[in-house]
């Protein structure tokens, strides 16, 4: 294990401030703002621009679509002591892929709320984004971090 927090229980009626003296909820907010700020930060320095040839237009073209769902399902990811439905990674997926997808599917029929080309390659690299999402909270998260997971009810 990479570090250990005794874990507490949180009780259904818990306020806010109840919330910040649990480890489950301190080390979702710490993880997940990370990662958040990570993909704010690859954004907003622009990494792409320091790329050249097919590694340029691949990162214009889909790197945005992998870290934004990536970065979507950690946002749900910090709110599963909030809302208990959350806490099943199918859930948080589908919910995700969902979204990103409903939003490129009217691209195409050029409602353009986000993005202005419609690419059905868009939505693989959802997919892809998504799913090291699930890979990092299933298979590395919950095992190298104690409070992590939170059980389902």
């Amino acid at each position: 294990m990479i570090f250990q927090v005794m874990a507490t229980e949180i009780p259904p009626s818990s306020t806010r401030k109840d919330l910040t003296r649990n480890p489950q909820y301190r080390i979702r907010m710490i993880i997940g703002g990370a990662i958040l700020l990570v993909i704010a930060a690859i954004h907003y320095f622009q990494l792409g621009s320091y790329l050249n040839g097919n590694l340029y237009l691949f990162y214009y073209s889909y790197a945005s679509d992998f870290l934004i769902p990536f970065g979507a399902y950690f946002l749900l990811t910090m709110n599963e002591l909030q809302y208990p439905f959350l806490r099943n990674w199918v859930v948080k997926a589908w919910i995700v892929l969902g979204v990103v997808t409903v939003l490129e599917v009217l691209q195409f029929f050029g409602v353009f709320l986000i993005g202005d080309t419609f690419d059905p390659m868009d939505i693989l690299v959802y997919g892809f984004g998504v799913g090291l999402a699930v890979f990092l909270d299933t298979q590395i998260l919950s095992k190298q971090i104690v409070d992590w997971s939170i059980p389902e009810e």
